[in-house]
């Protein structure tokens, strides 16, 4: 039976450590795209292991809203609670092996039960008409992926200033494969690898994107910038599937 648990990261202060048992609640449901799928035996634990990277990162020491999503007790995904009971991150997450061409991905795992929300353990918003960010803007990305091609994650949580890519070289980089209304690419020294797949694109307080794809087999590439789903693209999608659950 294969197990995916979700670790939240709890206050992200220096040598946390994951203990393995405090605080576990199961995932209920998964929503793809209109498509219901029923998971067994999945955690997610309010402590943490911190095992992530990102290129040209910095330690962070408070995302209290970041997720690990893990398959067998390994890293392979990150995501991030949108409300006591939703987390949000990419599609591709839950079975890549279906993904057969680059799109902007979205999924919603349902908890089991609710999960107790304090100083440690927290949302983040998601945006509002108009909160996309504009071209130079900067935001951040976190995550728990390869802190260069191919190399190591990192024994601490790190995270990365990016700036927000204009349309145009968005497009430039990546063709007909950006497609402006659902994607936000950015550029920066520092970036996403691999397995930061589903963390946010924050800018400011609130969650603008979901780390989606890049150029392999090189990570934060600057002639591909990476590419983020657009968060307010699918909200009506996101809103009406937290309705349907109650």
């Amino acid at each position: 039976m294969t197990i995916i648990s979700l670790l939240l990261l709890a206050s992200l202060l220096p040598h946390l450590t994951f203990t393995g048992e405090s605080d576990c609640v199961r995932i209920l449901r998964v929503f793809h795209w209109y498509v219901l799928n029923n998971l067994t035996y999945n955690t997610i634990s309010l402590s943490a292991h911190v095992n992530v990277g990102i290129v040209n990162g910095r330690e962070a020491h408070y995302r209290p809203y970041m997720v690990s999503i893990q398959l067998n007790k390994q890293h392979i995904c990150g995501g991030f609670l949108i409300s006591a009971q939703w987390v949000l991150t990419a599609a591709h997450c839950w079975n890549s092996a279906t993904i057969q061409c680059i799109v902007s991905t979205v999924l919603i795992l349902l908890l089991y039960q609710k999960i107790h929300l304090n100083n440690n353990v927290q949302l983040i918003p998601l945006p509002k008409g108009g909160e996309d960010g504009t071209a130079n803007r900067v935001c951040s990305v976190m995550g728990w992926g390869r802190q260069w091609t191919n190399g190591s994650p990192s024994a601490r949580l790190l995270e990365a200033k990016v700036l927000i890519e204009n349309k145009q070289k968005c497009h430039y980089g990546w063709g007909d494969e950006y497609i402006d209304s659902q994607m936000i690419c950015v550029h920066g020294s520092g970036g996403s690898c691999e397995y930061d797949s589903g963390g946010p694109l924050v800018c400011g307080a609130t969650a603008v994107g979901i780390t989606s794809f890049g150029v392999l087999p090189h990570c934060n590439s600057h002639e591909k910038p990476n590419v983020y789903t657009k968060i307010s693209a699918f909200l009506p999608w996101i809103k009406k599937n937290m309705r349907y659950v109650k």
